[in-house]
């Protein structure tokens, strides 16, 4: 079963995303090796937990795969235009949240995250209206057993019911996701780098009846 992650499940999505995260390429970069050392998987945790709490204060959308009440996959989504004053809310609240990561990353963590968001957000992402996967994380143990592919193709359904979305952007440091998203209607749109890691970003379009659905609402 799918359904909309509560703010009470945040134990469960970190646990989660922890372990989900711990040989990402962009994670081992920026965190070193969470499953040796016990000040990455401090920083790990921390991160993911504050990317948590971010949801909710900017009104993005998480959400979750459960079996048994056990969280088995989970995902974060930014939605497209998203009422500015409440953004702008959500950020001054954020500081909050952001204050304690500080303390807990090193400088170098904190330069390469900014570097990173400049390099995806500003410079790849798409001008047009669109959804962006932020993180999607399926418990290890059972990874290629159909979790992530129910988690995406949620995902993609929400979006093309959604008229002031014409896609989804995300972007992965692991080539082989770029086969896998590929195989979802995904394009990459952009192969960069960033600080020597390599970066691809890669594009959902909606459909053409989306397109002509989304066109007809605005005309109208």
């Amino acid at each position: 079963m799918i359904s909309k992650l509560s703010k009470s499940d945040k134990a469960f999505f970190v646990a989660l995303m922890s372990k989900a995260f711990s040989r990402d390429p962009l994670f081992l970069y920026l965190f070193g090796d969470s499953e040796l050392d016990n000040t990455a998987r401090s920083r790990v945790k921390s991160f993911v937990s504050f990317m948590f709490d971010k949801s909710f204060l900017l009104h993005e959308e998480v959400w979750g795969c459960f079996e048994n009440e056990s969280l088995l996959g989970a995902y974060i989504v930014e939605k497209p235009r998203a009422n500015q004053l409440q953004r702008i809310w959500g950020g001054l609240l954020l500081i909050g949240r952001l204050v304690p990561l500080l303390f807990r990353m090193s400088g170098r963590t904190l330069h390469l995250l900014n570097a990173y968001m400049r390099v995806t957000r500003s410079s790849s992402a798409p001008p047009s209206a669109h959804h962006y996967l932020i993180m999607i994380g399926v418990e290890p143990e059972i990874q290629g057993k159909g979790v992530g592919k129910a988690l995406l193709n949620h995902l993609l359904n929400r979006v093309n019911a959604d008229k002031t979305s014409l896609g989804v952007a995300l972007d992965t440091e692991n080539k082989e996701n770029v086969y896998l998203y590929r195989r979802f209607g995904f394009a990459l749109s952009r192969e960069t780098s960033f600080d020597r890691l390599p970066v691809y970003c890669m594009f959902y379009q909606k459909n053409i009846s989306c397109l002509e659905d989304w066109k007809i609402n605005i005309n109208n």
